[in-house]
């Protein structure tokens, strides 16, 4: 999997023209699932641009009530009536600025799930974290309360070490490779051999240039991408990694 988070970029006839043109580029890959994430702006005008494509719509957020006064916020159903199959929740952006709690988390996950959406499920250290070698302690923290009374079905998870994040710095394939597989263990805690078949996602600057060797750990299935997908050309090299463009 593959998924393009744009966050705050992209006006809505920016973003059509991407999805324009990057859908034509992509159109015979199979192999590989590909996400695109854009601003609540601009999701159903992507969403309708992506109509019989092989690209699935993702929202970045979600509130976890249903409806009420809360201003600003979108539904798990506004988002399924919007055409997203997909929500990404829990991203380190959110949990930092915006002062998201693993419970705020766990009831956006249980809110979504109960609407059918499949969440991309974000977790990840801190560059202090890590230098303390808190890092295995906070994933296990983040995966174990973040996943509290939901099961394994509709979820990927994504591992962002948050000091990777837009800081050009990558995890070297060992480092994600080591924290992959800690996640998959911590899963299968909660699943059982169902987590065998949870795709986890590397989400800290990947690149056109890292990405086979992030890609050849046995753990990592995949990326979640932030500015290298604002291009169609970067973010085809992206999802064709390991294939010459045409």
């Amino acid at each position: 999997m593959l998924a393009a988070n744009w966050k705050m970029n992209k006006t809505v006839s920016e973003a059509r023209e991407f999805v324009n043109t990057f859908a034509l580029a992509v159109k015979d890959i199979t192999d590989a699932e590909i996400i695109i994430a854009p601003p609540f702006t601009s999701l159903m005008a992507v969403g309708e641009a992506l109509r019989g494509t092989n690209i699935r719509l993702s929202a970045q957020n979600v509130f976890y009530e249903e409806k009420g006064a809360y201003t600003g916020e979108i539904s798990p159903a506004m988002l399924k009536d919007a055409g997203c199959e997909y929500v990404i929740i829990g991203h380190s952006e959110r949990r930092q600025y915006f002062l998201e709690t693993d419970d705020i988390v766990n009831r956006k996950i249980k809110a979504s799930l109960k609407h059918g959406l499949n969440i991309i499920f974000c977790i990840g250290e801190t560059l202090e974290e890590r230098e303390k070698g808190r890092t295995f302690d906070i994933l296990k923290t983040q995966v174990t309360n973040g996943l509290k009374d939901t099961d394994s079905e509709n979820l990927v998870v994504a591992y962002e070490p948050v000091w990777a994040i837009g800081t050009g710095r990558t995890a070297t394939p060992a480092q994600a490779q080591e924290a992959h597989k800690f996640i998959r263990e911590e899963l299968r805690k909660l699943f059982g051999a169902n987590a065998d078949s949870i795709r986890i996602l590397y989400g800290g600057s990947v690149t056109p240039e890292n990405i086979n060797s992030l890609m050849a750990c046995p753990d990592v299935d995949g990326g979640l991408v932030g500015g290298a997908s604002l291009k169609s050309d970067s973010f085809e090299k992206l999802v064709r990694f390991n294939r010459r463009i045409k």
